[in-house]
């Protein structure tokens, strides 16, 4: 399977694409709207990874060749740029079995971290409004720590909620989820669901920002 991470780069998407990396044989593939940025990231991913062991190699590219290339597409992009970036890669989705986003629409203020939506009712939403007929999206990995994925020295123990209406794709997505280590998917249904996993987000955010020894704080659900 091969994962393309647009966005790559940023936190959410160094985090997964090093855990992927990592704990699987799947091929990671960074893009990036820079494709010197993108191999320049790729790169120092690999030199992490060897510095732990593990030979990996990670290529990286400009967001279109990278969609095409991946099998599952993840948006690590931010929720502001989620309609460009699906624009501009549309005609290198036909063939992906799957695409994937992480994004939350967030607000800050003097009291901390707030969600704020799309009107469509979610960034999820949006995604599924904008991606091309045919190409199913799901939701997912919203309520993980960026910096806890991209330390490969701490233990995860943490599940991610899945929301699409694409059964299939939410199975895809599920297992490969699942492949990374302490990490366990659960489906939380339709992505008319979304709105209520992703606004989750800030409420972590706040709780990590107000409680000593919670920076990485995630849920686990029993």
């Amino acid at each position: 399977m091969r994962i393309a991470l647009l966005g790559g780069t940023g936190d959410i998407g160094q985090g997964l694409a090093l855990r992927w990396a990592y704990d699987t044989d799947h091929e990671v593939i960074i893009g990036s709207r820079d494709p010197e940025k993108a191999r320049t990231k790729a790169t120092e991913y690999e030199t992490e990874l060897d510095s732990l062991g593990v030979s990996r190699s990670i290529n990286g590219f400009a967001n279109g060749m990278a969609a095409e290339r991946g099998d599952m597409v993840v948006l690590a992009v931010p929720p502001f740029h989620i309609r460009d970036t699906i624009e501009a890669v549309a005609d290198r989705l036909d063939d992906v079995d799957v695409l994937v986003t992480p994004a939350v629409g967030m607000d800050r203020d003097e009291t901390g971290f707030h969600y704020k939506p799309p009107n469509v009712g979610s960034v999820s939403e949006l995604v599924a409004d904008t991606a091309p007929d045919g190409v199913p999206v799901v939701g997912a990995f919203h309520n993980l720590s960026a910096d806890r994925l991209a330390d490969l020295s701490l233990d995860l123990d943490q599940d991610t909620l899945l929301v699409g209406d694409d059964d299939d794709a939410k199975e895809l997505v599920g297992r490969l989820a699942e492949e990374i280590d302490g990490l366990r998917a659960l489906d939380a249904g339709g992505i008319g669901n979304s709105a209520e996993v992703e606004s989750m987000t800030p409420l972590l955010i706040n709780l990590a920002l107000e409680n000593e020894g919670m920076h990485d704080v995630g849920v686990r659900f029993e």
